[in-house]
């Protein structure tokens, strides 16, 4: 079975900034084709800007894109993975952590991000045990 690691390879990190307008960030995300995006502060993880933070802390609230910051409304409670977990770690750790889940996860090394890690990209490269995928 790969590892997160395995799967990491040649993928770049798409990350946002704090001081970022969360329209500068959304953005940048649309480009990407990325609907969540770490927070670095150098090379410090601050937190992940998502979808979902866009919904719940800005529009919800009435707050202004153009003028507020990433900080204001990022997620800080983070929970990391390591590079040489296994996918069936992940996506354990995706279905249990928070209320509803999460979709990304930080991979970090010690203290260094080495990738961001999606429940989509993860889905994608892990087989099913129900429905095995069967040569023809």
């Amino acid at each position: 079975m790969a590892s997160i690691r395995d799967l990491l390879i040649n993928r770049t990190i798409h990350y946002v900034e704090p001081q970022q307008t969360v329209l500068e960030a959304a953005k940048y995300m649309v480009e990407c084709n990325v609907g969540a995006a770490p927070v670095l502060d150098g090379s410090r993880l601050e937190g992940i800007f998502s979808e979902r933070d866009i919904m719940s802390k800005l529009v919800i609230r009435g707050l202004d894109p153009k003028t507020t910051r990433i900080s204001e409304v990022m997620t800080t409670r983070l929970q990391t993975l390591a590079p040489d977990a296994s996918c069936e770690e992940a996506l354990l750790m995706m279905q249990t952590h928070g209320a509803h889940g999460v979709r990304h996860l930080p991979v970090c090394d010690g203290n260094t991000l080495v990738g961001f890690l999606s429940l989509r990209h993860l889905i994608r490269h892990t087989p099913s045990k129900r429905n095995p995928v069967r040569p023809r």
